[in-house]
C-alpha cells in the first residue's frame, strides 16, 4: 500500500519543508515544549529540503487510485475520459518515482493498460465495419464497478458496532453467599424403598425349619427405643435383624411405624436419596 496523493494539474499535494525564514517573527508560538511556548527556532537548526512530506490519502492499489480520481473530478464511471484520467495517473506515478519510492508491479501494469486504451481510442475507426467495435474501456469500467461495490460493502461492515471497539461486555460479580438448603422430608416412599432392600437381604437367610417363634410388636418397640437411647442417631437399616427372616423384619418395621405414629421417634435424612436415620423424639 502506498500512502500518497496524486498531484493535481494545478497544484502539488506534497509540501517539502525548507529552512524557515526567522527574520519575520510572528506573535503565535511555533511549538510548545514542557508547557512553554517556543517563538523562534534555534539558529543552528538545519532542516533538509525533503525532510517533510504531507500525506493526504492512502490507496490500496491501482483500482483504488483510479476510483479516487474519478470521484474527485465528478466523472461518470460508465463514460470515463481516458485521456484525462491517464494524465492524472501518470502524474501520480512520476511523483512516486521522484520521491524514490518503490512502485508496486500492479501500478505499472495499470499504467500500461491505460496507455493501451488511450492509444486504441485515438486510432481512426473504419467507416463501415462488419461488427460493432467493443469499447476498449468496457473491461476497465467493469473492474471499477466491482471494486466500488466491494469497497462500499467493506465500509458498511466496518461501520457496524464491533465487540471491544464500540461495544464492551459488562461483567457483574456478586459475592458468594452461603445457601443453606432445607433438609428433605422423609416420606413413606423412601421408607418403603429401604424396607424392600432390607426384606430382600432377609430372604438370603430363609431356612426350612418350621418353627414358630413368638414375636411381639410391643416388645420390639421397647428394643428399638433402647437402641436409640444408646445411639442418638441410628441408621434405619440397623434396626432390623435380617437373621430373623421375613417375620422378624416385618415385626421390626411395624414397631418402627408404631413408634413414629406415637411421636416417640423421628426419621431424618441429610440429602435426597441419602441414607435414612432414626432418632428419639425430643
Amino acid at each position: 500500500m502506498h500512502s500518497m496523493t496524486p498531484p493535481d494539474p494545478l497544484a502539488s499535494h506534497t509540501v517539502p519543508a525548507t529552512t524557515p525564514d526567522t527574520s519575520s517573527e510572528t506573535s503565535a508560538p511555533i511549538a510548545m515544549f514542557r508547557g512553554r511556548p517556543i517563538t523562534e527556532l534555534p539558529h543552528d537548526l538545519y532542516i533538509p529540503p525533503d525532510a517533510l512530506e504531507v500525506i493526504l490519502e492512502a490507496f490500496e492499489g491501482p483500482l483504488d487510485l483510479l476510483l479516487y480520481l474519478i470521484r474527485r473530478h465528478n466523472l461518470d464511471i460508465l463514460d470515463i475520459p481516458i485521456a484525462e484520467v491517464t494524465v492524472q495517473y501518470m502524474a501520480y506515478i512520476d511523483l512516486m518515482q521522484g520521491l524514490r519510492l518503490d512502485l508496486a508491479a500492479e501500478y505499472l501494469v495499470m499504467a500500461a493498460v491505460l496507455a493501451e486504451i488511450k492509444s486504441r481510442m485515438l486510432l481512426p475507426r473504419p467507416a463501415a465495419a462488419a461488427e460493432p467495435e467493443v469499447d476498449p474501456r468496457a473491461e476497465l469500467m467493469r473492474r471499477l464497478q466491482e471494486y466500488e461495490r466491494y469497497k462500499e460493502a467493506a465500509a458498511g461492515i466496518d461501520a457496524l458496532p464491533r465487540l471491544e471497539r464500540e461495544v464492551h461486555p459488562v461483567v457483574v460479580a456478586f459475592p458468594a453467599r452461603q445457601v443453606r438448603r432445607p433438609e428433605p422430608v422423609v416420606g413413606l416412599t423412601a421408607l418403603g424403598r429401604v424396607y424392600v432392600e432390607v426384606l430382600l437381604a432377609a430372604e438370603r437367610y430363609a431356612h426350612h425349619h418350621i418353627t414358630r417363634e413368638p414375636l411381639s410388636v410391643r416388645e420390639r418397640m421397647v428394643l428399638v427405643l433402647g437402641r436409640l437411647a444408646e445411639a442418638p442417631y441410628t441408621a434405619f437399616t440397623q434396626l432390623f435383624t435380617v437373621e430373623e427372616g421375613r417375620r422378624g423384619v416385618v415385626v421390626a418395621f411395624l414397631a418402627i411405624l408404631e413408634l413414629l405414629r406415637e411421636s416417640l421417634i423421628e426419621i431424618v435424612q441429610s440429602e435426597p436419596q441419602g441414607p435414612i436415620y432414626v432418632k428419639a423424639a425430643a
